[in-house]
């Protein structure tokens, strides 16, 4: 088992579990460190060191006092640039410092808690206008810019790879735990940051060009998989990021929805002449959300819409939602503003009866409302769900499994009763040249009757758990289509940014389940 870091934060704050430790780390190191070591080079400068303290304001501040253009400033505000001019700024600021080599240069983005502070705080650190060079070597201001972009490319890109990455939350998913328009940061350390399958790529952008369309990737260099050293290993109840599974072939005008369900209920056929069919590598892949209920060698289970884990239920959370008809007594009616104030959605209404989609944390105050006669679960027992065989498996979103989540170096016999659980793992996942013959199964045309498992997997679930197309749909997340844990919410709003959920913002994942 490899050693974790903050098991050792553990011992010293026991109270505080991996995930706000995570977030602790991260609030220090990225947020107070530097705007502190700011701050006093702001007083070194001349300007009010409070200005240091508030974003917008810092950056018009440091190309004031660096006596550069104001274009950078506005530039800012570019989707997806926007971060590359955000870091010329300080670049432009530390120049003023003296600090004009790369490795200075690295040093403050890649640590600007240490660096920022240093040159805060030593005293022999002063603040002066970078002097003229003499004209033979001085280089144009476009080119200094350009310096100053490309570094900024190359250390935001190794930041976003490495580190940590920005996450906006895109569909009801995961509600009422995580919202649409929260905007979290994605720990890359918590499992360990993937080596890129494709290097070859626009930097900052995930798959899709911007506003012109297009790939954003090149194939012509493919490298393996690979993971770096990180914190710790996926666990139960985390919130992860991942790579689609299902999405190594899409549909071009609906990349992120499930090619493979598209031809299942419209037809290969109408799907290929009427749409432009694209493949993806594993890291360019949609990102998808969810919550990993099972780990390696677990057995996963729903029964009557309720998931349990080597037969033990699934915790629950407060927030997370499922659906329920609900019927009313006489009086027939349920106050709808009473129900939207307590985040209840009506999904419809069935000969009179209710269909909610309801926080668990309302079920119980459902049934005691004096116009309630009964709450129960709104179940679907057969269902269009993996592994799709519904000869061998008569499963359904609500009644699924048992099922064992594959763990790498397991063992596990082959049979026509069970392959459509293991087919895409041994082909697609881990690259077998496989074939099937007269209910027989071939590996590089050898005969198999077992398969040993090369990767460990994982079954992800969406707390909304009857508006989320999860692991249920389409099975298995191999690991290394795992991308990162998700940490903190460090922005959200609802209809607009004029209407912020002031009590989501900077809070972490965990906190906001409970």
């Amino acid at each position: 088992m490899r050693w974790k870091l903050l098991d050792l934060l553990l011992i010293i704050q026991p109270k505080m579990d991996s995930n706000q430790l995570t977030i602790l780390v991260f609030v220090i190191l990225f947020l107070i460190a530097p705007i502190i070591g700011l701050y006093k080079m702001f007083q070194k400068a001349g300007i009010e060191g409070w200005k240091a303290l508030i974003p917008i304001i810092n950056g018009w501040s440091m190309l004031n006092a660096a006596k550069k253009t104001k274009w950078m400033f506005w530039l800012q505000f570019i989707p997806y640039l926007g971060t590359l001019f955000s870091i010329g700024i300080y670049i432009e600021f530390l120049r003023c410092f003296g600090k004009d080599k790369f490795y200075q240069r690295a040093l403050a983005v890649l640590i600007p808690s240490i660096y920022f502070l240093y040159i805060g705080f030593r005293s022999t650190e002063k603040f002066e206008l970078p002097k003229p060079k003499e004209k033979a070597v001085k280089k144009a201001v476009w080119r200094e810019w350009t310096d100053a972009l490309v570094f900024a490319i190359v250390a935001a890109t190794i930041i976003r790879t490495f580190f940590i990455e920005a996450y906006t939350i895109p569909s009801s998913s995961m509600e009422g735990s995580l919202l649409v328009n929260d905007y979290l940061f994605v720990s890359k350390l918590s499992y360990g940051p993937r080596v890129p399958n494709t290097p070859l790529a626009i930097p900052l952008v995930h798959n899709t060009m911007p506003l012109v369309g297009g790939k954003s990737y090149s194939e012509a260099v493919h490298w393996g998989y690979h993971r770096w050293w990180g914190f710790g290993n996926v666990e139960r109840n985390d919130v992860v990021v991942f790579n689609f599974p299902n999405n190594d072939t899409a549909i071009a005008e609906m990349p992120d929805q499930d090619y493979y369900q598209h031809c299942r209920t419209e037809g290969r056929d109408f799907i290929w002449a009427n749409y432009t069919i694209i493949t993806r590598p594993v890291d360019k892949r949609e990102n998808y959300i969810k919550r990993c209920i099972g780990i390696p060698g677990d057995k996963v289970q729903v029964i009557k819409g309720i998931a349990y884990v080597n037969d033990k239920p699934a915790e629950v959370f407060p927030h997370s939602k499922s659906t329920y008809i609900v019927r009313t007594n006489g009086t027939g009616v349920i106050d709808e503003d009473y129900l939207t104030e307590n985040d209840v959605e009506i999904v419809k209404t069935i000969n009179g009866a209710y269909v909610l989609n309801v926080p668990n944390n309302m079920v119980e105050t459902l049934r005691k409302l004096p116009e309630v006669s009964s709450v129960e679960l709104y179940e679907i027992s057969r269902d269009d769900v993996f592994p799709n065989d519904t000869t061998n498996f008569k499963w359904g979103r609500d009644d699924y499994g048992p099922i064992t989540i594959p763990k790498k170096g397991v063992t596990v016999t082959l049979t026509p009763q069970n392959i459509a659980l293991y087919r895409r793992i041994i082909f697609i996942y881990e690259g077998n040249k496989f074939e099937e013959k007269d209910n027989k199964f071939y590996i590089d045309g050898k005969e198999i009757t077992s398969y040993t498992f090369k990767m460990d997997y994982y079954w992800m679930m969406g707390d909304n758990r009857h508006n989320s197309l999860d692991s249920r749909y389409w099975g298995f997340v191999p690991e290394d289509h795992i991308v990162g844990k998700a940490s903190f919410v460090w922005l959200s709003h609802k209809e607009s940014l004029f209407k912020l959920r002031w009590s989501r913002l900077f809070h972490s994942v965990t906190s906001l389940s409970k």
